[in-house]
């Protein structure tokens, strides 16, 4: 059974870093796409970062440049480096995993502060 759970997220001021984990169990994460989504308030869920199983990486223009996605093989676990964080990042941040069919975690709050 696949589960996915978040942490590390938090309260930070604009400009500042946070990075978020994912823990997977159920699957070998190196062996399918994952990703990070977000969804602000008020806004449906949008597509941050993916990293599939031959490690290629893809970024949403809004973060392109100051966050970075990687993958721990051994802890079978996602991560998400968030760098020069903006108020608009605020948000949810949800860890995505494609096994066959799509499984989401339950999400963590990131919050930035102007």
């Amino acid at each position: 059974q696949v589960h996915l759970v978040e942490s590390g997220g938090g309260s930070v001021q604009s400009g500042g870093s946070l990075r978020v984990s994912c823990a997977g169990s159920g699957f070998v994460a190196s062996q399918h796409l994952m990703c990070w989504y977000r969804q602000a308030r008020g806004k449906v869920r949008e597509y941050v970062a993916c990293i599939t199983s031959a490690a290629v990486t893809r970024y949403a223009d809004a973060v392109k440049g100051r966050f970075t996605i990687a993958r721990d093989e051994v802890e079978n676990t996602l991560y998400l480096q968030m760098d020069s964080l903006e108020p608009e990042d605020t948000a949810v941040y949800y860890c995505y995993v494609l096994t066959g069919r799509p499984y989401f975690g339950q999400g963590i709050q990131v919050t930035v502060s102007s």
